[in-house]
């Protein structure tokens, strides 16, 4: 078996690449190699891999500049989404789509569950909103798994952004009333294998485990990362509202997303986000 990965050399494409299943193949390409919002470029690069799975790890996922940068946003998000769906439909391949907890308006106090009515707030929420209803119209039997706050040891993230200010300044100030879960692109492309290999359809939720705001978030990147070395002293975090940090484009605040239907189906649930990020932050270099 064969999976075509798009978006390499990101955070999920690169942990997608790192461990496929046994018995499977797979081949990355990057936004370089394939512009996603050429439809014809779309279909000879997919006839050409000929893969049996396509895993979409490419997106437009600069939440701030979508709101300036709508057209972008909205052709990569929706129409690009929409062409490897396509392409995939017409090999007879499969393909499984990630999607975002910014497709609801966070106006809740449970847990979102997959079939909960979206509500994006801004230009980012709506064009992957529009990217999921793309993909399973081009690909009735498509998985659609949505996630959140994700980040690993590469690219830009949370975590290092944390790191790389906390090491400078020693202190950060980071907004407390925003809640959702912290999720590591090794255990979520873990996810999107096992749901994928187990041929699951449909709209469903993978985070890590538990509960977070971003500054319960940084406090804890503070103190393990202090505790890898990874910082020669544990940073000051202070609590701040939203309010006291705008920013262009409105965030949910309160984003958790409800994992049964995926636990179900991979037999398990997902590691508590702590443990996971302490695995994450393990295997950071420790500067000289």
């Amino acid at each position: 078996m064969k999976a075509l990965i798009t978006g390499a050399g990101g955070q999920l494409a690169t942990e997608l690449l790192a461990s496929p299943p046994t018995g499977w193949s797979v081949e990355a390409i990057s936004e370089i190699d394939l512009d996603i919002r050429d439809l014809e470029a779309v279909r000879v690069a997919v006839a050409r891999s000929a893969p049996d799975l396509i895993l979409n790890a490419a997106a437009y996922t600069a939440v701030d500049r979508a709101e300036t940068e709508s057209e972008i946003a909205w052709s990569v998000n929706r129409d690009g989404a929409a062409n490897l769906a396509r392409a995939a439909t017409e090999i007879g391949a499969r393909i499984a789509h990630v999607s975002t907890d910014f497709v609801f308006d966070g106006q809740t106090s449970r847990a979102y569950l997959p079939g909960d009515a979206p509500a994006p707030l801004g230009v980012y929420g709506a064009s992957k909103l529009a990217g999921e209803i793309a993909v399973a119209a081009e690909a009735p039997g498509a998985l659609i798994l949505r996630t959140a706050w994700v980040y690993s040891p590469h690219g830009g993230n949370f975590l290092k952004t944390m790191l790389r200010v906390m090491a400078a300044r020693g202190t950060v100030s980071v907004v407390a009333d925003q809640i959702g879960t912290p999720t590591s692109a090794t255990t979520l492309a873990e996810a999107l294998w096992g749901l994928a290999v187990a041929g699951a359809s449909g709209v469903h939720h993978h985070t890590d485990a538990g509960v977070a705001s971003w500054y319960d978030f940084a406090q804890a990147i503070g103190e393990d990362g202090h505790a890898a070395g990874l910082l020669e002293r544990a940073p000051v975090v202070t609590p701040i509202a939203t309010e006291a940090y705008p920013t262009p484009a409105r965030r949910p605040a309160f984003s958790v997303l409800d994992k049964t239907s995926t636990w179900n189906i991979l037999g398990r649930p997902s590691p508590h986000w702590r443990s996971a990020m302490r695995e994450v932050i393990s295997r950071m270099p420790v500067s000289s």
